[in-house]
């Protein structure tokens, strides 16, 4: 993994959602590659988690480790993304990079206000 180098200081860092669709990109694309799969077809609606789901269920908790990995290493912003809100949801926040990508923004703000 790489580190960013424009890396953010401080306890106040913000993610904005660009930032954090980006993350979940990157990192969703290299564990579809590690799985055999087309990494070049991920997008905002790839399916994360269902019957079209491009990862299995394992996948998907390596896929949430690895992002707050990024999360917390590129930018300094911890933040736990399989919490009880998140897992008692009607529809789950990892649907999609664009809806984790929302989720991620929302989790942080909530942590940080």
């Amino acid at each position: 993994m790489i580190v960013n180098p424009e890396r953010r200081t401080g306890s106040d860092n913000m993610i904005d959602r660009k930032v954090a669709l980006e993350i979940v990109l990157a990192a969703l694309r290299e564990a579809v590659e590690q799985n055999g799969g087309d990494a070049a077809s991920v997008n905002d609606d790839t399916v994360i988690v269902g019957p079209a789901a491009v990862i299995d269920s394992i996948g998907v908790v390596s896929l949430i480790v690895d992002i707050e990995q990024r999360l917390e290493m590129d930018h300094e912003v911890s933040v736990t993304l399989a919490n009880d809100k998140a897992m008692s949801q009607k529809s789950s926040p990892f649907r999609t990079p664009a809806v984790l990508a929302d989720h991620i923004v929302a989790t942080h703000t909530e942590a940080a206000a």
